[in-house]
């Protein structure tokens, strides 16, 4: 019993910590942008071990009041995640503006979007992306990966794979800048009219390189996206393996409903 009322009181402690700080950030006594207080400063000013601060700091990440940058600290929440409208943002009107979706998305919630291509490249297909794809396993493609920014804070990393036989007379997709529309606007210029997409969405913690590759602190949530391209022909011309920082996106989908 005396175990329980311990653990009982140093979550109310916690939560205490957390509902102080949740009230100074909705007051503005904390602002947009600032560093949250440091865990020792909370330590001394609430008379708290480091897990307790911890753990209040974890409750304010979670409700998204706060992020957590990787070496550099908690801060107060400056701008609203990324809406991803799934049953807009693949709209061919916007290919042929040459709106890339990620950066017009980024610029709507307030940020200023970048990207940052980490490699362009032919690669053996990983056993799942050639089932994806329906190649056999190890068949030539091409790689395209990428790690997004919104206000210098990296958000997420995606990788593009593309069949060999679709890309290899499409000059563009081996340049870093596909060009205006992207890679999507490329292979339909191309005879590759797409038709729909697939997406398969999941959750999980962050890997130690995940982590790493976004800046999140340790055991930070993810999204796991994976979408299939398929054109008219019903051919799938392109998977999207894409890590997101949980905390940066809201993913909006639309869909008819069917008898």
């Amino acid at each position: 019993m005396a175990s329980d009322s311990v653990a009982s009181s140093a979550k109310a402690k916690y939560l205490q910590i957390a509902d102080d700080l949740a009230a100074q950030i909705q007051s503005g006594a904390l602002e947009p942008g600032s560093p949250v207080p440091s865990e020792s400063d909370l330590m001394a000013r609430y008379g708290v071990a480091s897990g307790t601060v911890r753990k209040a700091v974890a409750e304010l990440r979670a409700t998204q009041l706060i992020e957590t940058h990787h070496g550099r600290g908690s801060f107060v929440r400056s701008r609203p995640p990324v809406q991803r409208k799934s049953s807009d943002r693949f709209r061919r009107a916007h290919r042929k503006a040459g709106k890339a979706a990620y950066l017009a998305e980024a610029e709507q919630s307030g940020g200023v979007p970048s990207v940052n291509v980490l490699f362009v490249g032919p690669i053996k297909a990983p056993p799942e992306i050639a089932e994806r794809l329906e190649v056999p396993a190890g068949s030539k493609v091409l790689a395209r990966k990428r790690r997004y920014f919104r206000d210098g804070v990296p958000t997420e990393e995606a990788t593009s794979y593309l069949p060999w036989d679709v890309v290899k007379d499409i000059p563009e997709m081996f340049a870093e800048n596909p060009g205006g529309g992207g890679i999507y606007a490329r292979l339909e210029e191309h005879g590759h009219l797409l038709a729909e997409f697939v997406e398969t969405v999941s959750a999980r913690l962050a890997t130690k390189a995940e982590g790493s590759a976004l800046a999140l602190s340790p055991g930070a949530p993810v999204i796991h996206l994976v979408r299939n391209a398929i054109t008219d022909g019903d051919r799938v011309v392109e998977i999207c393996d894409t890590i997101m920082a949980a905390d940066q996106f809201v993913l909006d989908y639309r869909f008819a409903a069917r008898d």
